[in-house]
Order: C-alpha cells, then structure tokens, then sequence
C-alpha cells in the first residue's frame, strides 16, 4: 500500500505549478532513513524550501508514487533513499513521458550513483544543491529480460546491470540470515556486501553464455561477472566501469573472465581504484545495444538491475540516450 501524500500547497519553486515531491523509502540505510526522517526533513526544509512527502512502503512503490506525480504535472520528483530508491523513482518518471526533472537526498548505504554525479552525501549540502544545482539531461540503460515466472520485462537502469558474480553476492546479501550479526545499519552496507563477495568468491563458479556486442557476431563466453554500465560505480563504490560517461549514448561492458578466487581476492582493490581494466582476464568495450542468452538454454542465469533482482537471461541491454532530466551540483 502506497502512503498518502503530505503537502500539497502550490509553490513556484522552480519546479512549476506544484512543490516538488519527495519519495522517501524508510527502510533505506538499514532503517535509519525512517528513524532520522525528522531531522533530514528540517534539513530538507532549511536548505531546499517547501515541498510534499510520500513514503514507500513496499518494492515498486517508488515507481507508482513517481509515474503518478509525473502524470499529475509534479515537476520535480526526488527520490530519498539508496540506489533501489533512486532506480524506482527514475523508472516511475520514465515510464510517465512527462519531462519531470529527478533529484537525489542520499539517504542510503551505497550510493553509487550520487557518486557518478558528484551528488554530497551530507544532508544539508544535498539540499542545497538540490535547491541551486543545476540541470543536466542524461543517458539511461534498459533491459528486456524474463521474469520470475518466464514473462517478459524491462528496467530502467541509471548505474548498471550485471550477470554472473554480483548478482549472487546481491542474492546472498538479500537471504543470508549469517549477516544478522552486523548493526542495522550495516546490513545491506558495505560491510555486508564484503563478506558476502567473500563467501561467494570462494565458492566461485564461472557462467557459460552467448552473447551479441553491437553489430558484431554472436559468440560464447565465460565470465565470472558480465556489467553493462551507464554510471561508472557498483557494489558500494567499486568503480566497475571507470570510462562511463552519463552523455555519451552508448553502454560501458565490462567482462571480468576466467579467474580464479585466490586472484579475485588479491586484487579486489582494484575494483575500488577502477584500476583493474589492465588485468588480462578484464575486456571491456562499448556499445549500444548488448544481447545475452545462456549457454544451456535450460540454465536461470539471475540479472541484477541497480542492485535488484528483478529476473533472469535472455536479456536485451540498450542505451537510451538523453532520457532523463537530473538535478546535479
């Protein structure tokens, strides 16, 4: 169930006929979004101006709270929460038409992609730029993939969406009930996603598919993680695809190929330098529009989309260039 919306004065701040609407997702950063709305909220205030509040209280809530507002002539929706949030407030202004500009109040544990824009972390400085910042429009991926249940879908993605190592670190992060011992605000952090690389990694298998880069053949490939970038971050800061460009109108490909545990863990850091593109095992390339397919075709070989699990290969990756409006510093 979708909460109601709080606020509805009319305001022309910069943003139309209507306040900007802020989708809060409490459950962000382990909780703490919920716990500390009262003191981001003052934050919000003192440094943006006015606007109207909405709370997410299920998965998807962001997409219909943000497709709504953008249909109803909202100008300006910001999405307050982690990467998840942001993806599903991106998606709901996506799939609206409308021309409504996205905004970030960072109020999560990964925040990828407030770092791809430069977006500050700290609330009163997100709230000015928010306020004074400028407007860029940027490029966004899409993915058409199965469902769950063997039907077609498709995502909007602002970072990026992988197959193979990630996604079973994100799967693992999600049920793994040997992360209860982190502090809540941990728990779907950094920390957790490092020791759950760490358990995956050491019982790494690698993933056989086929796949078509551009106009160029098909052909079969082994990976042990396979990125189609926009944004240049994922994983709680790993600078996965460090040559991404929001503007380009093409997608980032990084294919980290057959490696093995001991080496991965050596040389994880290079993740975080954006460094590891020298590696042997690393291809990467660009391009427009990326297919992939299992190998076995009766294999479920999961996706991740900005860090959600929404289904499984085959799988269409496509740019979409100049599709969304942003507010940046």
């Amino acid at each position: 169930m979708i909460s109601r919306l709080r606020s509805t004065k009319t305001n022309h701040n910069g943003t139309g006929g209507t306040l900007p609407l802020v989708i809060v997702n409490p459950r962000s950063a382990g909780g703490s979004t919920g716990e500390n709305w009262a003191s981001l909220a003052s934050d919000l205030r003192a440094h943006f101006g006015p606007y109207s509040v909405a709370f997410t209280k299920a998965e998807g809530d962001g997409i219909a709270l943000a497709k709504n507002a953008a249909e109803d002539g909202r100008k300006f929706i910001i999405a307050c929460g982690g990467d998840g949030t942001i993806n599903e407030v991106a998606n709901g202004i996506l799939l609206s038409g409308k021309d409504a500009e996205l905004g970030i109040f960072p109020s999560g544990t990964g925040g990828d992609f407030r770092r791809s824009i430069d977006m500050p972390d700290e609330p009163r400085e997100a709230a000015r730029v928010l306020k004074n910042g400028k407007t860029r429009t940027i490029d966004v991926g899409k993915v058409s993939f199965q469902d769950f249940d063997g039907k077609p879908a498709s995502r909007f993605f602002l970072n990026v969406s992988s197959f193979g190592l990630a996604a079973s670190i994100i799967q693992r992060v999600k049920t793994s009930t040997s992360l209860d011992w982190l502090p809540v605000d941990m728990v779907r952090g950094p920390a957790s996603f490092a020791l759950s690389t760490l358990q995956e990694v050491l019982g790494l298998d690698t993933t056989n598919v086929r796949v078509k880069i551009g106009g160029r053949p098909e052909r079969s490939l082994t990976t042990v993680n396979f990125c189609v970038a926009n944004a240049r971050f994922f994983g709680g800061g790993m600078k996965i695809a460090p040559k991404a460009k929001l503007t380009d109108g093409c997608l980032d490909v990084v294919n980290i190929g057959d490696m093995k545990s001991a080496r991965i863990i050596l040389n994880v850091y290079t993740l975080y330098r954006g460094t590891h593109l020298t590696m042997p095992e690393v291809k990467a390339t660009r391009a427009k529009r990326i297919e992939a397919k299992p190998l076995d075709a009766a294999q479920k070989i999961m996706i991740e989309v900005d860090g959600e699990l929404p289904g499984t290969l085959p799988a269409v990756f496509e740019s979409i260039p100049s599709a969304l409006r942003i507010r940046t510093p």
